[in-house]
């Protein structure tokens, strides 16, 4: 079985559902999974796990660009052309140094509001099936980072469109975008189109279509990105073959027996806070080089040792029948930070 990541070049029309579903027939494998659901309107990067590499989804790297096509005097029920046109009018009076001149106000970290037409869920609904009945709800702002716009050509007429690269952290929709612009510049707007050019460290340029991964299956060659390659932005710990047996069989290792042949990690340790999922590494086989999986740091506890028993001092003796059992909530003292599995990627058979 495969294990490793596939940089898909989704098209148009497509769900992000149904590239996994062909990935499945065409690998012949169910454990195959997706990093940044694209909408069917839009094309580009979309990142797919195969095998083990599923268990790496949350660890890629969260930055994402697109190319947007931003159309000016419409707007629509989905905030792109896939929905109903709402109102629609001229608005050939916009030139592009008027859009351009707003675009600072969306950089930056700010406040968004989400599409109705959008996964988000409110009071346990998705919002897109609450909008499919007809109905309403409050859709929560949210807060998201936009690093840059740039505007890249112009389309004179009555509904002008602008061409717009947007690099974003994740969460961010590029139809609210649109549609907020539109409503600062008091025209309404509309996403038009949309191609995203980077996700999760894969790039446009070096992706693959679901008709050359077909071909490259046939021909028996293909090979998937090896998963130790896309999880190279995390801080490595490489550990002596003892030790990498032990963490690959799922046991927790002293942080004290791991630094001293990783001394390049200690500064950054030691101002390490202690919580869970806040500092994934990336850990390494010393003597190879072979990426074992993700690790977390955090504190470690044992069982404080119970207080002697008054009415049997003597430990060497044993209890009385009628004494009480433990306590199952017994006090836990911390033994120092420890160098713990999240996801063993190359586990012992």
């Amino acid at each position: 079985m495969l294990h490793g990541f596939i940089n898909l070049n989704k098209a148009l029309s497509w769900t992000s559902h149904d590239c996994v579903a062909r990935v499945r027939r065409l690998l012949n494998t169910k454990k195959v999974g997706h990093g940044g659901t694209l909408d069917p309107l839009a094309s580009g990067v979309l990142p797919i796990a195969i095998g083990r590499a599923t268990r790496l989804l949350p660890y890629l790297p969260s930055s994402k660009a697109y190319r947007a096509v931003i159309r000016f005097g419409v707007t629509t029920t989905t905030d792109d052309l896939e929905g109903d046109v709402i109102t629609q009018k001229p608005a050939a009076h916009l030139s592009r140094q008027h859009v351009e001149a707003v675009l600072s106000q969306f950089v930056g970290t700010i406040e968004q509001r989400p599409p109705m037409y959008s996964a988000i869920q409110v009071d346990g609904k998705r919002l897109y099936d609450l909008a499919r009945k007809g109905k309403t709800a409050e859709v929560p702002m949210r807060q998201v980072t936009i690093r840059q716009l740039i505007s890249r050509s112009w389309t004179a007429g009555e509904q002008p469109e602008l061409t717009l690269d947007v690099d974003c952290g994740p969460g961010t929709y590029i139809r609210s975008l649109a549609r907020d612009l539109g409503e600062t510049l008091g025209t309404g707007a509309t996403l038009a189109e949309l191609c995203r050019t980077h996700s999760n460290g894969f790039d446009l340029a070096r992706s693959l279509t679901l008709e050359a991964l077909e071909t490259a299956i046939e021909a028996g060659t293909f090979e998937p990105v090896a998963a130790g390659d896309v999880m190279n932005h995390l801080d490595a710990i490489a550990l002596p073959p003892s030790l990498a047996l032990r963490w690959r069989m799922g046991q927790k290792l002293a942080l004290r027996d791991v630094l001293p042949t990783n001394l390049n990690l200690a500064d950054k340790l030691t101002a390490f806070n202690g919580e869970p999922d806040t500092y994934p590494l990336r850990i390494l086989s010393a003597d190879t080089r072979t990426f074992l999986g993700i690790g977390e740091i955090r504190e470690g506890f044992k069982p404080k040792p119970a207080n002697p028993d008054p009415a049997n001092p003597d430990p060497a003796n044993p209890k009385p029948a009628n004494s009480k059992p433990a306590n199952p909530t017994e006090e836990l003292l911390p033994t120092g930070k420890i160098l713990a599995p999240k996801r063993v990627f190359l586990a012992v058979d």
